[in-house]
């Protein structure tokens, strides 16, 4: 589904990605670790095409397309979704007209006829059951008022009405409680599909108990230097990051 080839980016003219090699194949999901500034969100960001990063050199290629080619519209479109680690608040925009006008822009991308009133607030209802979203949020402002639970709880729901192919989720686990976070993983795991894949970056090890990735990969300096089964992130969970970047210098 995706591979990523030697990729280098920068921001302001600071590289931050120095050569990443990552290749996610259907219905899989990657746990992406590694410390603070190493290049996590970086990665994220190139993939979905924030325009403050520059790639300089490398490849990515998304069911056969040149991802850095497209727009960031169109990578949306192809089926990338990203959760952001802070999900931002649009006034006076509301939840069902946010979702409306998303789930019909990609409809229309792919040829397909915008999707009937009662059709749309059957699949809203539908969606919601997973990730316990109140109904009283679909005609308040995306994420306005929202707590940072409700807010990834938000973050899910839009991902389960788009259906992408590809989720990148940055640090969703972030600021939830026990309870929302299991909330979350749940409605998350009821969405995984044999084609539809995710990237998750993390930094604990309980979303591993919930996701039970495929692959687990360590990124340091810009670069992917481990990759391993769940138990290279209980091992990162025991120990930290310090014996993986010592094993890198020697």
């Amino acid at each position: 589904m995706l591979e990523i080839k030697n990729l280098h980016a920068c921001v302001e003219g600071k590289e931050i990605l120095k050569g990443v090699d990552l290749r996610i194949g259907d219905g899989e999901v990657h746990v992406l670790m590694g410390p603070n500034g190493c290049g996590k969100s970086t990665l994220s960001n190139v993939l979905v095409g924030n325009p403050k990063y520059e790639v300089t050199e490398g490849s990515v290629t998304f069911n056969g397309k040149d991802l850095l080619a497209l727009s960031p519209e169109d990578r949306s479109h192809e089926g990338l979704f990203m959760s952001f680690q802070a999900p931002v608040e649009i006034p006076g925009v509301s939840m069902t007209n946010f979702m409306r006008a998303a789930l019909n822009a990609k409809r229309k991308y792919h040829g397909q006829e915008p999707l009937a009133a009662g059709e749309f607030l059957k699949l809203l209802r539908e969606k919601r059951k997973l990730v316990g979203l109140d109904a009283h949020f679909m005609s308040r402002g995306v994420n306005e008022g929202f707590s940072g639970g409700e807010r990834k709880r938000n973050e899910i729901f839009q991902m389960a009405v788009l259906e992408p192919l590809f989720s990148i989720l940055d640090e969703t686990d972030s600021g939830l409680d026990v309870d929302a976070l299991r909330t979350v993983a749940e409605g998350f795991n009821c969405l995984r599909t044999p084609r539809s894949s995710a990237m998750v970056i993390t930094h604990y090890q309980r979303m591993l108990d919930y996701l039970r990735p495929d692959f687990v990969h360590v990124m340091v300096g810009g670069r992917i230097v481990r990759e391993g089964d769940a138990s290279l992130g209980y091992a990162i969970e025991e120990r930290g990051f310090d014996w993986i970047k010592n094993e890198i210098k020697e």
